[in-house]
């Protein structure tokens, strides 16, 4: 199966790339999040890493309509981010695919993206979202304790004042995704 992106990087394309992570590892030390605009902060951390799990997850080709087919992240829910995502990804590109940001409280209306954001609201309707979402090419995110052990690919939770993560790369897999190993070592695994 043929992969978006799957090229071998070379020692400089590995160092940049950790390099972008340790640069978001460390606004989430400096930032924390106990200020009263905490939440701001929070959706802040969040937006940059959903930037950062598009940069180390390959889709299938199948993925996208065309090579000039936008990377859609979507956000399913009551969206916590306001302008902040599009800020986060504006001018930016996933291997020269422009990335576009569409909300909707459907996630029928979410079937084109390749990653998808569930919000807290959705947490009743988590196992009904991601049966609908099952072996499409699409990264879940969830935002509510336990989504990855339900089978989404990846969920934020705080430890103390700190945005974390937890992979599951089984659900990943299952949704024909590859999720890279310096990702992996950064998130705690689960699976399900």
């Amino acid at each position: 199966m043929a992969f978006l992106g799957f090229t071998p990087l070379g020692k400089k394309g590995e160092r940049g790339l950790l390099r972008a992570w340790s640069l978001v590892l460390l606004a989430l030390a400096v930032l924390g999040l106990g200020s009263a605009r905490g939440e701001s902060k929070e959706y802040q951390l969040k937006a940059a890493f959903l930037f950062n799990f598009a940069q180390f997850v390959q889709w299938p080709a199948t993925a996208f309509a065309g090579s000039d087919a936008p990377f859609c992240i979507g956000i399913l829910g009551e969206d916590p981010f306001g302008d902040v995502l599009e800020d986060t990804v504006q001018g930016e590109t996933i291997n020269h695919h422009k990335l576009v940001v569409h909300r909707s409280r459907r996630s029928e209306d979410l079937m084109d993206c390749q990653l998808v954001f569930v919000c807290k609201s959705e947490a009743g309707r988590v196992g009904d979202i991601l049966s609908q979402l099952d072996s499409k090419p699409i990264l879940t995110v969830g935002d509510m304790d336990g989504f990855s052990g339900s089978g989404g690919a990846i969920d934020f939770y705080l430890q103390g004042n700190k945005v974390r993560f937890e992979i599951n790369p089984g659900a990943a897999q299952r949704n024909g995704l590859r999720i890279s190993s310096q990702l992996l070592s950064l998130g705690k695994i689960v699976s399900r």
